[in-house]
């Protein structure tokens, strides 16, 4: 650090790419001191098998549209390609930095273990290193005595709003001079994609189309793999990468339920926000599970690894079409609905009888919207590994025939079955020869056999399931996990 260097603050930007209440950059502001905005594209994340560059490029997409709002302040975000430690050392020979201010990220492990060798890397430079909470989730709770009271003071409280002082922040000149002597990424992206583009801008629109019109038919449509894609919010990419806050998005419903068309509807959008926050809560309370069941009975579980059956169900091609389809839709756009992420997880960890850690990647992967406090929960409750939730198989011909009873979804995704009559599109196996000569269409050459056979995949999982479940160890570890994250106290004001 060269002699009498400028003091700034540093705001760290993660997983919380906007200016509106963002609790790391309001408190940064409140100082009054001068304050550059930074976000670290590392190394160690970017090839982390978790993700995959379709989350990268919506990180790009969000930080372009964070600096054309930063236009009017004549600043921008520095954007730099080093692990965070090497870009505070980097900064520090040109300014003196004496607090830094992020949210506290519950993320996968390589995070958590940098973000505690960012605190001692703190420490040793004498610098304060100031966290705060995100989306109401809390660190170091035991159990939940407590934790429904302050989610509701979060949900409660008014967003905090971005109002940076005359020149506060570092001027876009003075960070154009840092970017010539750093390493920094190209920001471009492809222009055509058919993934959600990041952004607070594109977020914003998404929620405010759904708040106006389209939260009326989110009941009717929520499991539906077709009309979901318009009926639900889509605004889960904007909440897990940070364009929107939760405590915004869940304030917006709120007054607008005064005036809904179809209140039902809003309550049930406003119970899925509430919901996210709880499971984001438990992975931050129980984080081994990115890894290992919750429950520790299901430990002993052993399935053997196929990887035939894995390659089929990732590419589509189980002979199953609701979930080939959902997997081609999914590898393509990176969304799919709830009900049909918790079949093809079912699908791969049931009927295939494959660990459900050996999907988590490639779903990760997948998902534009990979929240880990989201996505690890979840695998481990549609896997029946909990203990403590209803075990649910998804049957998927019977889901294809009441979600997607026209079979447009399928036919979509899967165009070898785009010619055939609806109920073959459904079950093309059941098929006769005459049938396939008839239709131009062979099975086993057009479009795969199914890989198993659903039933006695089904009885099998259940049976070894429901046995497991009796196991001592299960049923302790079912106490503890319901003791532990079993929410308490009221529930969240409407």
């Amino acid at each position: 650090m060269t002699t009498n260097a400028p003091k700034i603050n540093v705001v760290w930007l993660k997983r919380d790419l906007r200016l509106e209440d963002n609790e790391a950059i309001f408190k940064a502001l409140e100082t009054g001191e001068r304050t550059l905005l930074l976000y670290a594209f590392e190394p160690m994340l970017m090839e982390d098998n978790h993700y995959s560059e379709r989350h990268w490029n919506f990180v790009k997409e969000s930080i372009r549209d964070l600096n054309q709002r930063l236009e009017s302040h004549h600043s921008k975000i520095l954007t730099i390609e080093a692990d965070i430690i090497s870009a505070i050392n980097q900064l520090m020979e040109f300014y003196t930095i004496k607090d830094i201010y992020s949210h506290q990220e519950t993320g996968i492990l390589i995070t958590y273990n940098r973000d505690k060798s960012f605190k001692r890397f703190c420490k040793n430079n004498l610098i304060t290193w100031h966290e705060t909470i995100n989306n109401g989730v809390q660190r170091g709770l035991q159990d939940r005595e407590t934790w429904t009271e302050l989610c509701n003071a979060y949900f409660d409280t008014e967003p905090l709003p971005f109002a940076p002082l005359k020149n506060q922040l570092l001027h876009i000149d003075d960070i154009g001079a840092l970017e010539a002597l750093l390493n920094i990424p190209s920001l471009e992206t492809p222009e055509e994609s058919l993934f959600q583009k990041g952004g607070r801008t594109m977020g914003m629109k998404y929620l405010d189309s759904f708040l106006d019109k389209r939260y009326v038919n989110y009941m009717f449509h929520i499991s539906k793999p077709e009309l979901s894609r318009t009926g639900c919010s889509r605004i889960s990419p904007y909440l897990a990468w940070g364009n929107l806050s939760i405590r915004e998005v869940y304030r917006k419903a709120f007054f607008l339920k005064k005036t809904a068309d179809n209140k039902k509807s809003l309550e049930a959008f406003m119970s899925r926000l509430r919901w996210q926050a709880h499971f984001i809560q438990k992975f931050e309370m129980e984080h081994t599970m990115e890894q290992e069941s919750i429950n520790k009975g299901f430990q002993k579980l052993k399935k053997e690894i196929s990887e035939r059956y894995q390659t089929a169900w990732k590419t589509g091609q189980t002979g199953f079409p609701l979930v080939d389809a959902c997997m081609r839709c999914l590898n393509e756009t990176g969304y799919l609905n709830f009900r049909m992420r918790a079949l093809v997880v079912s699908f791969f960890t049931h009927n295939l009888w494959q660990p459900w850690q050996a999907a988590s990647q490639h779903l990760s992967q997948m998902f534009l919207d990979f929240e880990p406090g989201i996505h690890f929960p979840q695998l481990q409750m549609q896997a029946g590994e909990t203990g403590t939730n209803m075990l649910r198989i998804y049957n998927p011909v019977k889901n294809s025939l009441e979600h997607d009873p026209d079979a447009s979804f399928i036919k979509k995704w899967v165009p070898e079955l785009r010619d055939l009559d609806i109920p073959f599109a459904h079950e093309p196996y059941l098929m006769t020869e005459m049938e396939q000569q008839l239709y131009n269409f062979h099975l086993g050459k057009d479009y795969p056999y199914p890989i198993v056979e659903i039933n006695e995949t089904r009885k099998k999982a259940t049976d070894i399931l429901w046995n497991l479940r009796k196991n001592k160890k299960v049923k302790e570890e079912s106490l503890r996990i319901l003791k532990k994250h079993t929410l308490r106290g009221p529930k969240l004001t409407e």
